[in-house]
């Protein structure tokens, strides 16, 4: 006996769709009229009411080979605990220590099938053992969160478990360890983890894996989530070695044309060049353009490429024309042409980083900001000019599976793979010394004529009309790129240095309130005396030179000055002013200042909030994580034994964590034989003595002057944006 469904869930009259099914069986049958045997939904793991499915399509999964056939395994991989402290974006901490203390870390992220790049890292020092105190403490047993550890550094496959319609399979190169919610497809060759990658993410596997899901949340546009458990559900045939060796080919097609396109990323690991400077006419606007044509020639190309995949499966799986319809047009599974997809849904377990829409990717003035913040990148050292000269001939294109490398092709590497600290032999530009520069006209680190002298290497003789174009894109109403760098690179590094809800910018802008003075910071070329180079070499200096001009415009305009003149002397007082504030800022931080980038860019910039006024909602969360750290909050951060190891030396005698962290587990804890962690009865050594050698006086009397600085005020200065220094208000003013 039959049971009869009745869909209108597509239709705008429903009732009418109704009433013709009920009086034109025949006209509705497989639209909105389905005639079932309900044993018939047994077939189909968990029993959903698939009604819509042919029975060929439920018989699929009695007949084809299960998803665990053929060397396939899913698995769910480490739980950190607090992400906060353990994950970083791979371009934030030291580059030496990639590989030693962080591992890429696969943890979901956007739609993206068959490549996307892994752009977080975990801290796996001692094999994780800092987030598995954690855990054992909270729940007073062994392991529990590091999960199938064996299958770590594996290449694999990966997809987001919580995709807004539906799932992408890409590929994750060996080296790194992936999460809980970015689970793991593992196979035992390369080649067999191609063609698994080109099946999952064909609209067959897709629309038989729909069939699987909650029909409701699907079809409502609400949150689906891609379990192990439905994944494993899909039985995956067996290709012949002709069909294998065609799907490998189309993935690896795939691949390389969603890499390329990466590859003008300023964060990602195939970073080589800025979209302007990959294609070959004269003017920004007609390379952006050039750009814009290259974007849609290789989204055509993947959706030609798509299109293959999904015919050459559905063959694979036998599903015959009108089956392909209900999988595709649906009634479950995929919906719409899935060849056509750009692919912008996003992993509910990470921030939406979806990838820009082709108008926006392609707009001149959004290239022309990415060409700018790589010349600014060229000048710090950060980017390899050479690249662009072709004095460095571009790498060639690694394999799926390959390592990532420690750094994008495009930075300036020495022969380990690691950054230079130095300009090579024979570069072709002078580097900033100590990573510092400042925007200040006349001065011999001024950003904007570093950034210029840039331009000069890389266009010759066009480098004047190039600069002035950028300048007209970014800057309409001057045309002064000096502006835009002063007001808007900042607000652009950072956008593109944010990613799964951390923010991490590794170029610094330092200002006056009122933006009159900047001094710009690289965070990887900086030392334990930075500060002290920014205070006497830079601010000190630049604050003599305006009060020697105030005192010149106050003896010029002699005891009767006239109104222009007391507008000059007034606006120049201000500078001065507002110098004097900061020169003292930095004099409280230098004394203190204690780089260690593996603490991540927010608590180690967190002293410096009131260095950044002219950013105001940065500026508000820097203030609010240094509030947390003189709290407590992060006691695990090596600032806060750095500022009170009176108060975190302690806590490593009741937190295991902490003292692994900290380099004391051995000095409180002890390891049993059943493998649980006891506190020592009696330390190693005293708290009194370690408390007693991380101490310093100078520190302590930094910070205190720090805690207690006053409200500092810019005078006569507007209350418009960037006006005045936020308040020392709060735990930060005591």
């Amino acid at each position: 006996m039959k049971t009869v469904f009745l869909r209108a869930i597509e239709a705008t009259d429903k009732a009418a769709a109704l009433v013709a099914a009920i009086r034109e069986p025949e006209a509705a049958i497989g639209k909105q009229r389905f005639e079932v045997d309900l044993a018939s939904f047994a077939s189909l793991p968990r029993a959903p009411f698939a009604y819509w499915m042919s029975g060929h399509l439920r018989q699929l999964f009695r007949t084809l080979p299960s998803f665990d056939s053929n060397g396939r395994t899913a698995k769910q991989g480490l739980a950190t605990t607090n992400d906060f402290r353990f994950v970083r974006n791979q371009w934030e901490v030291p580059q030496a220590t990639v590989g030693t203390v962080w591992f890429p870390f696969v943890k979901g992220g956007a739609f993206s099938p068959y490549y996307s790049d892994t752009h977080l890292l975990v801290d796996w020092r001692h094999q994780g053992a800092q987030s598995h105190a954690i855990y054992a403490a909270r729940h007073d047993e062994v392991g529990g969160i590091i999960k199938n550890p064996e299958y770590y550094f594996r290449p694999g496959l990966t997809w987001p478990s919580r995709p807004h319609k539906r799932g992408g399979f890409s590929c994750v190169p060996a080296g790194g360890i992936f999460s809980v919610s970015g689970m793991m497809l593992f196979q035992a060759s390369s080649a067999e983890l191609l063609v698994s990658c080109a099946v999952l993410n064909s609209a067959a596997y897709r629309g038989l894996l729909g069939a699987l899901m909650p029909r409701g949340s699907e079809e409502s546009g609400q949150t689906l989530k891609y379990e192990i458990g439905y994944i494993s559900a899909v039985p995956v045939p067996n290709p012949s070695e002709h069909t294998a060796d065609r799907l490998s080919r189309l993935v690896r097609c795939a691949w390389s044309l969603k890499r390329s396109l990466d590859t003008s990323t300023e964060t990602s690991h195939a970073f080589t060049l800025p979209a302007l400077l990959q294609v070959e006419p004269k003017t920004l606007s007609d390379r952006a353009d050039a750009w814009g044509e290259r974007l849609r020639s290789v989204r055509a190309e993947l959706a030609t490429t798509q299109t293959e995949i999904d015919d050459c499966c559905f063959d694979l799986y036998s599903i015959n024309e009108a089956d392909r319809r209900v999988l595709t047009e649906g009634f479950g599974g995929a919906s719409g042409n899935t060849s056509e997809e750009a692919g912008t849904e996003t992993d509910g377990d990470a921030e939406s980083d979806a990838d820009e829409s082709e108008d926006t990717a392609a707009d001149a003035a959004n290239l022309a900001a990415e060409l700018v913040s790589w010349a600014v990148g060229v000048a710090f050292g950060r980017f390899d000019v050479r690249l662009a000269t072709g004095d460095r001939p571009l790498p060639t294109e690694p394999e799926p599976f390959d390592p990532l490398p420690v750094c994008s092709p495009a930075m300036l590497t020495g022969g380990d793979g690691l950054p230079l600290s130095a300009a090579p032999p024979g570069y072709p530009l002078t580097l900033p010394d100590g990573g510092l520069l400042v925007d200040d006209p006349g001065h011999a680190r001024d950003l904007t004529v570093a950034a210029r002298v840039v331009f000069e290497v890389v266009f010759g003789a066009e480098a004047d009309a190039c600069w002035s174009e950028a300048a007209t894109l970014l800057d309409p109403k001057d045309h002064n790129l000096r502006n835009w760098l002063n007001k808007g690179l900042f607000e652009h590094h950072l956008k593109r240095h944010s990613k799964s809800r951390r923010k991490a910018p590794i170029v610094w802008q330092f200002a006056t309130p009122s933006s009159s003075y900047s001094v710009w910071l690289y965070a990887h070329q900086l030392t334990k005396d930075s500060f002290f180079q920014l205070q006497n070499d830079l601010v000190a200096q630049k604050l003599a030179h305006e009060e020697r001009k105030h005192l010149g415009l106050v003896q010029a305009a002699g005891p009767s000055p006239s109104a222009s003149h007391r507008k000059e002397i007034a606006a120049q007082e201000t500078l001065v002013e507002e110098l004097r504030a900061m020169l003292d800022e930095v004099k409280r931080i230098a004394p203190l200042w204690q780089l260690d980038l593996n603490d991540g860019i927010v608590l180690t910039m967190a002293p410096l909030w009131r260095l950044v006024p002219q950013h105001r909602p940065w500026q508000r969360e820097l203030k609010a994580a240094w509030d947390a750290l003189s709290d407590g909050k992060y006691d695990w951060a090596h600032l806060a034994m750095h500022l009170w190891p009176e108060r975190v030396v302690p806590k490593c005698a009741t937190d295991r964590s902490l003292a692994i962290t900290h380099g004391l587990e051995e000095v409180f804890w002890m390891e049993g034989a059943d493998g649980k962690w006891t506190l020592r009865s009696t330390p190693t050594r005293t708290v009194e003595e370690l408390v007693h050698e991380r101490s310093s006086s100078a520190v302590k009397a930094a910070l205190k002057s720090l805690l207690e600085a006053p409200l500092a005020t810019a005078p006569g200065v507007g209350r418009g944006r960037g006006s005045r220094v936020a308040p020392a208000a709060g735990r930060g003013s005591r």
